[in-house]
């Protein structure tokens, strides 16, 4: 089985959006838990709450890959700012279980100037804080470029923070391929070596989901821009290797590429034929 989709807008309810993604093409989707530059979510409308489960059960829906704010910062060196995103992701997983089995996403944040070790203890330690071991959910830690303070460019950087949070059953990683590439892991011309690299650092039972961009710079930028699949450095016949490669089989794929409705249910409906193709193989 494979599941696909892309992020969808959080603004008119859960039973719009599992639409939305059916109407796109799509068997899972992604989406801002609020405001993705904001601070305050939406009340749960209970109702419109159990409407999606209906909907997601009977289309066979995928992992969902809710993704925290952008102003979320764990590691921040302003007590303020980490106070905000401590309460953030407590609120959120909170939220989370009202979809029970599904995972949240959130780039592991930036340690503005105090380091990468000190900034690895910090998200470690809130995890350990707000991880509980009645949650359903799955704190997946992304991928990241490497740019400026960003923490979690390496593979290495983010099996520091798994290796420190207690309750290892709650914790995973997602996978984003614009954001590998430009951190200097080259997919294009050393798919399998990647991975393995992965597999040894981190180890492929944690890797959960995955977000499926292409990028518009070239390996090892650190810039983090995607691109629509096959319009950018990585290229279509990689995006095709990776996302026929075994090591990703099952896995929710997410597009964060920059489209409109159209261009996503492109990429979804081309994404459907590789599998396709590959069932027929």
């Amino acid at each position: 089985m494979y599941y696909i989709g892309n992020h969808v807008s959080s603004s008119y309810g859960y039973a719009a959006m599992g639409n939305t993604a059916l109407k796109l093409g799509g068997n899972t989707f992604a989406f801002f838990t609020r405001n993705p530059r904001g601070g305050k979510a939406k009340e749960i409308d209970e109702k419109d709450m159990q409407e999606f489960l209906k909907i997601a059960k009977s289309n066979n829906f995928g992992k969902l890959v809710a993704h925290a704010p952008y102003t979320m910062n764990l590691c921040s060196s302003k007590e303020d700012v980490r106070q905000f995103s401590k309460n953030v992701i407590t609120d959120d997983i909170k939220r989370m279980e009202y979809m029970p089995d599904n995972y949240y996403n959130f780039h592991p944040g930036s340690h503005l100037g105090q380091g990468t070790e000190r900034g690895i203890e910090i998200i470690a330690d809130v995890l350990n804080d707000v991880l509980s071991p009645n949650q359903s959910t799955i704190v997946l830690l992304e991928t990241m470029a490497g740019k400026g303070n960003e923490v979690g460019g390496k593979f290495e950087e983010l099996k520091e923070i798994i290796d420190r949070v207690l309750l290892k059953d709650k914790i995973g990683v997602c996978l984003d391929t614009c954001h590998i590439w430009d951190g200097g892991y080259n997919i294009v011309n050393n798919l399998d070596g990647v991975i393995d690299e992965f597999d040894k650092i981190i180890g492929l039972k944690k890797l959960y989901a995955v977000h499926f961009n292409d990028s518009k710079n070239e390996c090892g930028s650190h810039k983090d821009r995607h691109e629509r699949i096959g319009y950018g450095k990585i290229g279509f016949e990689a995006m095709k290797r990776f996302a026929l490669h075994p090591a990703f089989a099952g896995k929710p794929f997410i597009l964060e590429t920059p489209n409109d409705d159209k261009g996503y249910t492109r990429e979804i409906a081309i994404f459907k034929e590789w599998m396709e193709e590959r069932g027929r193989l």
